[in-house]
């Protein structure tokens, strides 16, 4: 009697486990449905709004930069609105397809250069551990956060731009600034990329490394574009592209002493690498190396794409039911994908 009894209770047991599992699974696929069903949103309303390619308003290299953590980009003279307000709001219309551009060069090169920083990893290792299902996985976390960034830089260089503060040191206080209110964004990206859990008292970790970071990223930005610009002549949309490519690329190797500091600062406790085994020389070397090249050639395409992708993104918002199928294709290739994994 009682054999049967313990029979009948693990019999029991088991249909309960079975029904909670079958039950954590719609429940799962309910969350994913609505995850998808919001990126949809967004992606139709940042579709519609849009600006058009003969909007003056307009400076898709400077959205761009915001993908590598950059702050200090200035707005350009003959930009001026009527008033303060005027420009702030337009500013924070900005940018829709830039951010788009750079959400997709981040999905791809975040994950492998924070391998690099973070884990110490080979450029091959990186490389193999980062996956095309991955990377259709953490675009759904470049595009809403890149939304959400993008309209803050741009307030922040527009309200600074109506100051007498030289470009230098605006570009120490646009990066302070930008670091101080969209660090938890930051560091919520960078979790999600190396596929950590997200714990709210870890949204500001390594405050101080990284405003350090930006501010001498922002300064460096100003005064490695000045002489740039200068050492290398540029009238073609590919030189153009060029130059900035290079300065993102100094401006990343003069700020890295202060990224590799947060980068040990980020290490789980568990996993920490020692001082002495993090900061091997040829350990630095090649995270700041391969890093900053990455970011350098990444951005670079960006600006080169980002005309063709306004052309693309403004046809589509002049046909309705071509953005329609078009969204709906995207969200099955990345819903295949990750039914593959």
């Amino acid at each position: 009697g009682i054999h049967s009894w313990r029979s009948g209770s693990r019999s029991i047991c088991k249909r309960a486990v079975g029904a909670t599992g079958s039950m954590q699974k719609p429940a799962a696929k309910i969350r994913n449905a609505r995850w998808w069903a919001l990126a949809a949103v967004a992606a139709y309303c940042s579709l519609h709004g849009l600006p058009g390619r003969d909007d003056p308003g307009r400076h898709p290299q400077l959205a761009l930069v915001v993908a590598a953590e950059e702050e200090t980009q200035e707005t350009d003279e003959h930009t001026e609105a009527p008033n303060f307000m005027g420009k702030v709001i337009g500013a924070a219309a900005q940018g829709a397809t830039a951010a788009i551009v750079a959400a997709i060069l981040s999905a791809v090169t975040e994950p492998l250069v924070n391998r690099l920083l973070v884990k110490r990893m080979t450029f091959g290792q990186a490389w193999q551990e980062v996956t095309l299902s991955l990377v259709a996985n953490f675009f759904l976390t470049t595009f809403p956060t890149n939304m959400l960034k993008f309209p803050v830089f741009e307030v922040i260089n527009i309200v600074l731009s109506f100051t007498s503060l030289a470009g230098s040191i605006r570009g120490i206080v646009n990066g302070w600034l930008f670091c101080t209110i969209m660090l938890p964004v930051t560091n919520y990206r960078f979790r999600k990329s190396m596929g950590w859990e997200i714990k709210a008292n870890l949204l500001y970790q390594a405050y101080i490394p990284t405003v350090a970071r930006d501010i001498v990223y922002g300064w460096a930005r100003a005064v490695v574009g000045v002489k740039v610009v200068a050492a290398i002549s540029a009238t073609t949309v590919l030189g153009k592209a060029v130059q900035f490519g290079v300065v993102i690329w100094a401006a990343c190797i003069i700020s890295s002493p202060c990224n590799e500091w947060r980068g040990y600062t980020l290490q789980p406790p568990d996993r920490k690498l020692p001082f002495s085994v993090y900061f091997k020389p040829i350990n630095y070397m090649r995270s700041t190396g391969i890093g900053s090249t990455i970011m350098g050639i990444a951005l670079m395409a960006g600006m080169l794409v980002n005309p063709y992708a306004e052309e693309f993104f403004g046809y589509l918002k002049g046909h309705p039911a071509m953005a329609a199928v078009t969204l709906v294709l995207v969200l099955c290739f990345v819903g295949f994908l990750n039914k593959k994994k």
